[in-house]
């Protein structure tokens, strides 16, 4: 696939801008951590960038899988493979892509929402597939910063005093998982290995891989905390990168071993400005292999 002139505002030297993340159409179930609503301008821009639509668009980290919606959403690929090892979010997935899906929604809308429900839930061992989604978009929503790994606590407070009702919008997480079900046909989850599924597509043609890993490099400790799988070969990953066919966006922290590796690979990189939860303004790595608008 060829590809035109990536991000031409960037081109005329235009000062960037954090997104307003409100302007992004809201379409994942998950308040993520880590999450890429951010990034979806951006993300657009690449996948248009190409002459034709790509075939196949594969997320191998997809959490929440926003990049994943917004292709599926809008057209930007025929098919999109998502792929998650967490068996807490592999659930969600599942489960809004089978015939629970209704199960699922109905159970969230008739859920009364007190401190009393949520532990009893929280302290359950579910014994199917469908239950353990719920459980985890559940723990997603009235956990601190939205954090599945054991230990995180629940809401207190929350916002404007709300408690657990800050961040807990049932209406609002069924229609959500209810318009994932209208482009359902094009999606495909597989609970399993990143690294696995890279190595399958690696001679693909026309495939591209949107790679966004846990941020463990340069001795971050983020990753550990927020996620129950985040340990990686970053090296590993770089190398695997550098013997994909198809074209591949990565996202990073803007950490010194990560620009460092890049380089090795003859990766191009460029930071672009985002805000976390603490609307800090922070910068992220875009590392890629024809990023032409970072020349």
């Amino acid at each position: 696939m060829n590809q035109r002139f990536l991000f031409p505002d960037l081109e005329k030297g235009t000062k960037e801008k954090p997104v307003n993340v409100a302007s992004v159409p809201q379409r994942s179930p998950f308040r993520y951590p880590g999450g890429k609503t951010w990034l979806v301008p951006r993300f657009r821009q690449w996948m248009k960038s190409f002459q034709s639509v790509p075939q196949l668009m594969i997320e191998p980290f997809a959490g929440g899988g926003i990049l994943s919606l917004t292709a599926a959403f809008e057209n930007l690929a025929e098919k999109i493979l998502m792929v998650e090892l967490d068996e807490q979010v592999a659930a969600v997935w599942k489960t809004i892509l089978s015939k629970d899906i209704r199960w699922l929604i109905q159970r969230i809308l008739s859920f009364e929402l007190n401190v009393d429900s949520v532990r009893e839930i929280l302290s359950q061992k579910p014994m199917t597939t469908r239950e353990t989604a719920f459980r985890t978009l559940l723990k997603n929503r009235t956990a601190h910063g939205g954090i599945l790994a054991e230990g995180a606590g629940i809401i207190k407070h929350g916002e404007n005093g709300k408690g657990l009702h800050s961040r807990w919008y049932p209406e609002t997480i069924a229609r959500r998982i209810a318009a994932i079900e209208t482009v359902s046909e094009k999606i495909e989850f597989v609970q399993t290995d990143a690294i696995e599924v890279l190595e399958e597509y690696q001679l693909t043609e026309d495939v591209v891989f949107f790679i966004d890993p846990p941020y463990t490099a340069g001795g971050k400790h983020a990753g550990s905390r927020l996620y129950n799988h985040c340990r990686i070969d970053h090296a590993g990953l770089y190398s695997l990168c550098a013997k994909l066919n198809g074209d591949f966006l990565m996202t990073y922290d803007n950490a010194e071993e990560v620009r460092t590796l890049a380089e090795q690979h003859g990766f191009k990189t460029k930071a672009i400005p985002m805000k976390n939860t603490h609307h800090t303004k922070l910068n992220e790595l875009l590392v890629g292999k024809k990023l032409d608008w970072a020349e």
